[in-house]
């Protein structure tokens, strides 16, 4: 497998959710493109650093991020259950007002 290769499929990931993020009113759908774009964004960098310089401190890097995206992700996925018992809201537009 080459670098191109592995650009090639982190481009594809983040593609997919792009137009999925950008696409769907669902607030679940959204994190999940995010989530896409994430992976794909992790996995350009861990390519670069494994053609270009294996060196295990970039490895350990990724896996911090992975860690932070998780938690991240987890959160978001928290505020959004909240969201929906508390107001019966699922869609982007009926949470415009969760910064009051």
């Amino acid at each position: 497998m080459t670098l191109q290769t592995v650009l090639l499929v982190a481009a594809a990931l983040f593609s997919v959710g792009l137009y999925g993020a950008l696409s769907q009113q669902a607030v679940v759908m959204v994190m999940m493109g995010l989530e896409l774009m994430l992976n794909g964004l992790i996995l350009a960098a861990a390519a670069f650093w494994w053609f270009l310089a294996p060196d295990p401190s970039g490895q350990v890097l990724l896996l911090v991020i992975i860690v932070a995206m998780t938690v991240e992700m987890a959160m978001g996925f928290a505020v959004a259950t909240h969201l929906h018992r508390v107001r019966r809201a699922d869609l982007t537009d009926l949470a415009a007002d969760l910064s009051r």
